[in-house]
């Protein structure tokens, strides 16, 4: 019988950094923090390929671009996570002012979208420490960090399409989760939104299908929604 290689684990000090399963499911996350230049291109692709996703969006996003926030609500599949209200480095801020980023981000992405954000977070700029990660908890959110960054949002000085697609599939295991940007980086340039045809085109080359973030607890695995 043949010996199933070890898998990275899923949970790292409490953060998600991969799905918990041996499924060939890949995760697309989708972070909304910034401009709005790439989201058509992504929802295109995403509803013409027939792909779920999740997006992590701030309050800021949806109050700037409210058409985008409510294209997202309606994707079919899609999963609407909290990522602050200003994207904020939560680690430079007082208790208070973390709990507010959260729990106003929480409220207005609510408003925009119709779903309820909880229980999906991510930290802006990956940046979090001990008190960061138990006030997230605290207010019933899960830490939802990532296997890979495609470092689109780098822009074409330091990034290309071929090498967002290149670090999808280098870091490929079961279960990875994939970050992504829907604006454009500081030259202009949409990357993430580029490639995204290739990556969904390439997983699926070898076997993989997508699934959101749905029914991730502490320590599950996320089902197949496609």
């Amino acid at each position: 019988m043949a010996v199933l290689a070890p898998l990275p684990p899923a949970w790292q000090a409490g953060e998600l950094v991969r799905l918990q399963t041996r499924q060939k499911v890949v995760a697309l996350t989708f972070d909304g923090g910034g401009n709005d230049a790439g989201a058509a291109s992504v929802l295109a692709t995403l509803r013409r390929t027939r792909t779920p996703a999740t997006f992590f969006l701030t309050g800021r996003f949806v109050r700037l671009y409210p058409s985008t926030a409510r294209r997202i609500a309606e994707e079919p599949g899609s999963l609407v996570g909290n990522h602050t209200v200003d994207h904020s480095d939560m680690t430079h801020l007082s208790d208070a002012q973390d709990r507010w980023e959260i729990e106003a981000a929480q409220m207005e992405i609510r408003r925009a979208t119709g779903q309820d954000p909880r229980p999906f977070f991510r930290f802006p700029y990956g940046a979090r420490d001990a008190r960061t990660r138990a006030l997230v908890k605290k207010l019933g959110y899960l830490d939802i960090r990532w296997t890979v960054d495609t470092w689109g949002w780098m822009g074409r000085r330091l990034q290309t399409v071929d090498g967002v697609v290149r670090r999808v599939l280098d870091h490929l295991v079961p279960g990875e989760v994939v970050l992504m940007h829907l604006g454009s980086a500081a030259d202009g340039s949409k990357l993430d939104a580029e490639a995204l045809p290739h990556v969904i085109r390439s997983l699926r080359a070898r076997g993989y299908r997508f699934v959101t973030l749905r029914g991730v607890t502490g320590g599950a695995a996320a089902a197949p929604r496609r």
